[in-house]
């Protein structure tokens, strides 16, 4: 079942609203068989025209791009359109989910269309810049070539411009569906509710047995998750960019959530820029389109050095304090071993305005590790009195216990009960509302 949208408009742009796996979305295509899919002022506005049906029907906006960038031959008529088209975009932000597909080029204003996009899809022969190796070989004098400059693979590890990677179209359109699966169709709907017969109340004590024994042991955070959520189903999103955290969608008792995670393996699961950038935005979203928020936390602290400090570490370090701390759905935070310092405030900390927060009975809850309050309280020390102050330091403050005692954790739970925990609590904040102090917009630190 299809409905053209201006189907007798001429162009390479065609829209329509189309069913995919059932659910109704404004589907636009590029067609790059003619000018290599230079967009004209025409052809723009049939993207402007189905943005605008998109945000005022309450639809996902889907739109496959094969773009050169605008008609050169048209001018600043082109120019013009491709800005409206931009602007209808940008105002479906937070209002309806929108989704781009790559395949093919997306050069200059196309490209940028795609950070407008909540989410994004690659295949693997497109590619996407704003100047092309030309450009780059005459200002820098580096020959790159397209896949290297702007390839699904770059923008999948470099960038984090790619959510998902497909090997075709064919696969691009499987993943939209997969993506829509998690999401409402407007900010006005609840997200659907996923089929499931995984009970809801199953104990995971594999979620436990993930924790080496040691605290700066590595290990995969995803193998948590998977035994949290329902089926071990999860879907996760920039998986190659900025690996220190995870952010993915998942559900638990047929529940769509978002999640957040350190991860170990990558960094010491250690905070940095693309990390707090990744989390931040993944945040933000989950909460205009009310899917609850999961945060398992497992983190030291920032990971320190010159070069971070000078690209402005606490810029983008605030994105991520300032998106949970503007978020209003439900969010539910579990600390899985360490939480130190800085980083603990940041990732969704009890007085950050989260609704449960629950430890692991091994939790680490501490300004720093005993190692690095020991190297500071105790420099001038010798190693067995250094030695001592570590033990004492541990076992007095590195537990969550005394975090409990304070209020700054609900409850110490075992890992056995923890989906049962996050369940019942997600049913609890079904109808959690918050109401916003008005204001003309937000000063989001970019």
């Amino acid at each position: 079942m299809s409905l053209a949208i201006r189907a007798r408009v001429p162009g390479i742009v065609t829209a329509e609203v189309r069913d995919v796996d059932g659910r109704a979305v404004v589907w636009v295509d590029v067609d790059a068989s003619e000018k290599q899919g230079a967009l004209s002022s025409t052809s723009s506005s049939q993207i402007e025209a189905a943005a605008v049906l998109a945000r005022t029907k309450s639809l996902p906006l889907v739109a496959v791009v094969r773009s050169s960038g605008a008609d050169i031959a048209e001018g600043l008529a082109a120019l013009h359109g491709w800005g409206l088209a931009a602007r209808a975009i940008a105002d479906c932000s937070g209002v309806v989910p929108v989704i781009m597909v790559v395949d093919g080029p997306a050069v200059s204003g196309p490209a940028l269309l795609l950070g407008l996009a909540d989410l994004v899809v690659m295949t693997s022969r497109s590619y996407a810049f704003m100047s092309g190796p030309t450009m780059v070989a005459e200002f820098t004098g580096v020959s790159i070539d397209n896949e290297e400059l702007g390839g699904a693979a770059s923008h999948a590890r470099y960038t984090g411009a790619a959510s998902l990677v497909a090997p075709d179209l064919a696969g691009a359109v499987e993943m939209v569906a997969h993506l829509l699966a998690y999401l409402p169709s407007s900010n006005n709907a609840e997200p659907p509710r996923l089929a499931t017969d995984d009970p809801v109340d199953r104990e995971t004590p594999e979620a436990g047995t993930c924790i080496p024994p040691t605290s700066t042991g590595s290990y995969d955070v995803r193998d948590v998750i998977r035994a949290l959520v329902d089926d071990g189903d999860m879907l996760e999103l920039r998986p190659r960019w900025a690996a220190n955290v995870v952010t993915a969608f998942a559900s638990v008792g047929g529940k769509p959530i978002g999640i957040v995670a350190n991860q170990p393996i990558s960094l010491a699961g250690t905070l940095d820029i693309p990390a707090s950038q990744k989390a931040a935005r993944f945040v933000a979203f989950c909460d205009a389109f009310n899917l609850p928020i999961l945060t398992l936390v497992d983190t030291p602290g920032f990971y320190p050095g010159k070069d971070l400090e000078w690209r402005g570490m606490i810029r983008h370090g605030a994105q991520l304090v300032f998106a949970y701390a503007r978020a209003t759905v439900p969010r539910i935070c579990v600390i899985l071993r360490k939480s130190y310092g800085g980083a603990y405030i940041v990732m969704d900390s009890k007085k950050m305005g989260n609704d449960l927060c629950i430890a692991w009975p091994w939790a680490e809850l501490a300004v720093m590790g005993a190692g690095q309050a020991a190297a500071i309280l105790q420099r001038r020390a010798t190693p067995d009195e250094r030695a001592a102050f570590e033990r004492d330091y541990s076992e007095r403050l590195l537990n969550p216990y005394v975090a409990a005692e304070r209020g700054y954790v609900d409850a110490v739970v075992e890992p056995a009960e923890t989906r049962s925990v996050i369940g019942h609590a997600l049913e609890m904040l079904v109808d959690k509302r918050e109401q916003l102090q008005p204001r003309p917009h937000d000063n989001t630190p970019l």
